[in-house]
């Protein structure tokens, strides 16, 4: 699990990288997760790198493994308590690829996700799978990016210069008024249910704390 996922990484850092995270949540806590990472901007840089074995002395897996692992994972996350309506959309051609899932409370969604990282990875004490990326006690949301700043530093100059072209943009939106929230870079929408924040795919992985966020809604 540990070679497939470093060459998954080794595939998406090493190009243009775009990433949506959205996140609706309803007021009895239940909600829906979308999660886009979009990488056409270099899918001619990731085809030869497919085409090759290894990359840096880290195998890189084939267009039928990743393909097999990413339903595998569908069908896995689907299981997990308090989730449903897991769907993938996965374009190979231009290496767009899109999830989203219903699910009953944000602790399901997070623990679900743990679960299977945990169950899939040799390295079950990573600091990393302990955070708590999503907290919700009925009128405060808190999100955090897990930090993978030890893995961007062993990228080439040129490949942490092209994830400075890419985007992460991070939505959480409500079905009540949001009162207030505490990231400067945070921006409300005109009709108060939803909130943004922008910033590079660099940043966010060499930063994580530009997207944390606690956002307080009048439920």
């Amino acid at each position: 699990m540990r070679i497939f996922l470093i060459g998954f990484l080794i595939l998406a850092l090493s190009s243009c990288v775009d990433i949506f995270d959205d996140i609706t949540i309803h007021a009895d806590g239940s909600g829906t997760y979308k999660y886009t990472i979009n990488m056409s901007a270099n899918k001619v840089k990731i085809n030869s790198i497919l085409a090759l074995d290894s990359v840096d002395n880290r195998r890189v897996p084939k267009l039928p493994e990743i393909k097999e692992k990413i339903e595998f994972y569908r069908t896995k996350l689907g299981d997990k308590k308090g989730i449903s309506n897991v769907k993938i959309d996965a374009n190979y051609d231009d290496f767009i690829f899109k999830i989203s899932c219903d699910f009953e409370s944000i602790s399901d969604l997070q623990e679900g996700i743990r679960e299977i990282i945990k169950e899939e990875s040799k390295e079950k004490n990573d600091p990393i799978l302990n955070e708590n990326w999503l907290t919700w006690d009925g009128k405060t949301l808190t999100r955090i990016v897990p930090n993978f700043q030890s893995f961007i530093h062993k990228l080439k100059t040129e490949d942490q210069e092209s994830l400075k072209k890419g985007q992460y943009v991070s939505v959480s939106r409500f079905e009540k008024p949001i009162l207030k929230c505490d990231n400067p870079q945070a921006q409300i929408s005109p009709t108060k249910i939803a909130v943004l924040i922008k910033s590079s795919t660099f940043s966010v992985a060499t930063n994580p704390s530009v997207l944390k966020n606690s956002i307080v809604v009048s439920y």
